[in-house]
């Protein structure tokens, strides 16, 4: 029986590496940046295909160990509001973020409102909830609302009124890089913090990759994210290990086979 043990797991491996490397990863949520679309808990189906191939693609994190390099093999191109997971551009870790900032958009955020090319995205308010974050167990009152991109893509987001982030200066998105948001607005460390990008202009804009980052004494931010370092888009929700004890209003709606890409 030990024998048959080995000799399948010995099939399976390859089987699962290869699978995991080409066609779709699962990943697990870890933290609440991603509220109300991804819970703690969540088991996601990642699209390696989506965007094509980089040393990224490669699971457990193997690529990171490759020569750094340009571009992607069989690359295919991301679309505002894709929730997508990458490689973090100065810590070792993978993040999970909503694309907000193409190369060449400008985007600012005033008072919780994205201003995407000068002109602010719409935001439709839908109700308040209240519930306990995973972490500390502390107790948050969040505004949700409905974010509509000038493609019409639309999604939930979550505004604690921390202010946290609520108002940033000008990104100027760089050719062949992104600037990625979390949904939980006032819960989430992005593009928006400054600590992981390069200073801003004479104009006061940030328009520039690939400076050391400034981490003001803590861990920095991902500032813009390089194509390179994209490994691929968040499609599905495949299950849920949270059961929403925590949500005063009863378990978020849609926690197994949830479409993400819709």
């Amino acid at each position: 029986e030990l024998k048959e043990l080995i000799v399948t797991v010995l099939i399976f491996l390859p089987i699962w590496f290869v699978f995991s490397m080409v066609v779709y990863e699962l990943r697990s949520i870890p933290s609440e940046s991603m509220v109300p679309n991804l819970q703690v808990g969540d088991r996601v189906a990642v699209s390696k295909f989506t965007y094509g191939y980089s040393r990224y693609s490669i699971p457990l994190g193997l690529g990171k160990m490759l020569p750094e390099g340009d571009g992607r093999f069989l690359g295919g191109m991301p679309q505002r509001a894709d929730v997508v997971v990458f490689r973090h551009p100065h810590v070792d870790k993978v993040m999970i973020k909503r694309l907000i900032g193409l190369p060449g958009d400008t985007v600012q955020v005033v008072d919780n409102k994205i201003i995407l090319n000068g002109q602010p995205m719409a935001q439709d308010p839908q109700r308040r909830v209240r519930y306990r974050e995973a972490r500390e167990g502390r107790l948050f009152t969040a505004d949700e609302l409905i974010e509509t991109t000038p493609e019409g893509r639309s999604y939930p987001i979550h505004i604690l009124q921390l202010r946290n982030y609520s108002t940033t200066p000008v990104f100027k998105v760089p050719e062949g890089h992104y600037l990625f948001m979390g949904d939980n607005r006032d819960n989430s460390t992005d593009g928006r913090a400054l600590s992981g990008h390069c200073p801003q202009n004479e104009q006061g804009v940030i328009d520039q990759a690939g400076c050391e980052p400034n981490p003001y004494g803590q861990e920095p931010s991902i500032g813009f994210v390089p194509y390179e370092n994209l490994i691929g888009r968040a499609d599905t929700v495949l299950f849920t290990l949270n059961f929403c004890d925590r949500y005063e209003s009863g378990c978020p709606k849609g926690r197994v086979w949830k479409s993400l890409s819709d």
